[in-house]
């Protein structure tokens, strides 16, 4: 069969093998033609950039259409990266903010044009030259158009001495007498981390639980994620968990298994097996089989509102990134992709579906590699473009 053969091309290039299903979408007209190709040339990329682990899968209907893996978790204990390998989301953790404000709007305890300074009052000193502060609504935290700055520390950061991150609110409370926002509240996009930490401020008020309870109890568990927590990793899931490397002379040097996001958890904070991010992704889909357990998380009318379009990120030709409810909506080729990326410390990733199709991709890698942060960034990229003009392409042309 194809699949089999495209599978012996890449053993006989002394490189692991993709696992190709016979499930759904299987059979798509010269899908393993095309995978074979993307997996081909992404594995030659890590290798020529020095990354140490890698994952990478495209999904239709909640089965795994195929899934690649490169190198190890834990490089020093030779534990090779698999479906089980626990890597961190970063950003993509902003999502599961979202759902959650999402939840509680739906409950009736807040409202989405509600001012933001009703739930978190020490923004009443932070300075707006645009008017009254109780302007600002969770909306524009939401789509990142708030007018806040992009990172959570607005000075510094970059000393060994430094935490990683504010590691209470009562720090982050002290900034706000120093923080001015920085242009007309709703007028323009900008994304900011800051912004989310307040979102995530806003479920602890309401709910009365910590951030990561409050997501552990009504959208981890309920999914299924039990793989996935925030900062510090389980005993029990150790073995699992990806360490973190900068190639630093040429050899990846490993960063450590945890690190504390502290208050900015809601901004960046999860971890999560390959596994249970699929379990994710089907949720987004909204496949049918899913949909009791998915509407008790989020009914779907809410979470499609999520991915209209509120703010422009970029337009250039054919391409247009807009951003929604803490989702990204991408246009390519006349297809509209909705997902998020994440970089934190060694991690970077991105998780994308398009729904009409069912079908949904991530990936993610543990190193930032020669070149640094932006090579490795452009890297992913180029893997996310190749995904939108050869995969996505052929499910979207053949339909169930």
């Amino acid at each position: 069969m194809a699949a089999f053969h495209a599978a012996f091309i890449l053993l006989a290039a002394g490189m692991s093998s993709p696992t190709f299903w016979e499930g759904p979408g299987s059979g798509a007209e010269g899908f393993e033609k095309a995978w074979a190709e993307l997996d081909s040339e992404h594995r030659r990329n890590l290798q020529s950039m020095g990354i140490v682990g890698g994952a990478w899968m495209f999904l239709r209907d909640g089965q795994t259409v195929a899934r690649s893996f490169h190198g190890h978790s834990q490089k020093e204990k030779g534990r090779e990266v698999d479906e089980r390998t626990i890597f961190h989301w970063a950003s993509i953790t902003k999502t599961f903010t979202a759902v959650a404000i999402m939840q509680l709007r739906d409950r009736g305890l807040l409202q989405l044009g509600d001012p933001l300074v009703r739930y978190v009052p020490e923004l009443s000193e932070v300075h707006n030259p645009f008017g009254a502060i109780d302007a600002i609504t969770i909306e524009h935290a939401l789509s990142h158009s708030a007018g806040f700055r992009g990172p959570t520390w607005p000075w510094g950061g970059g000393q060994p001495w430094h935490p990683h991150e504010p590691r209470t609110w009562r720090q982050l409370a002290a900034m706000m007498p120093y923080t001015q926002v920085r242009f007309q509240p709703g007028s323009r996009y900008a994304y900011s981390n800051l912004a989310i930490v307040f979102l995530g401020r806003v479920i602890e008020g309401i709910s009365g639980d910590d951030y990561e309870v409050y997501v552990d109890k009504n959208i981890l568990k309920p999914l299924e994620m039990h793989h996935s927590y925030f900062d510090s990793t389980p005993i029990h899931l150790l073995p699992f968990r990806s360490d973190n490397y900068y190639v630093q002379e040429g050899r990846p040097e490993p960063q450590g298994l945890d690190f504390d996001t502290g208050i900015t958890v809601s901004n960046g904070g999860l971890n999560a097996s390959v596994q249970d991010m699929v379990r994710y992704l089907s949720f987004l889909l909204g496949l049918p089989d899913g949909r009791a357990v998915y509407d008790g998380v989020l009914r779907r009318p809410s979470l499609e509102s999520m991915w209209r379009p509120l703010q422009r990120v970029e337009e250039s030709g054919v391409a247009r990134q807009r951003m929604g409810l803490s989702f990204f909506t991408l246009q390519r080729g006349g297809l509209e992709f909705v997902g998020h990326t994440g970089w934190q410390k060694g991690f970077l990733s991105f998780i994308y579906v398009h729904p009409p199709s069912g079908t949904a991709c991530l990936a993610a890698v543990n190193t930032l590699g020669k070149g640094g942060e932006p090579a490795t960034r452009s890297m992913m990229y180029a893997l996310r473009e190749r995904f939108f003009e050869r995969i996505f392409p052929l499910f979207a042309a053949d339909p169930e």
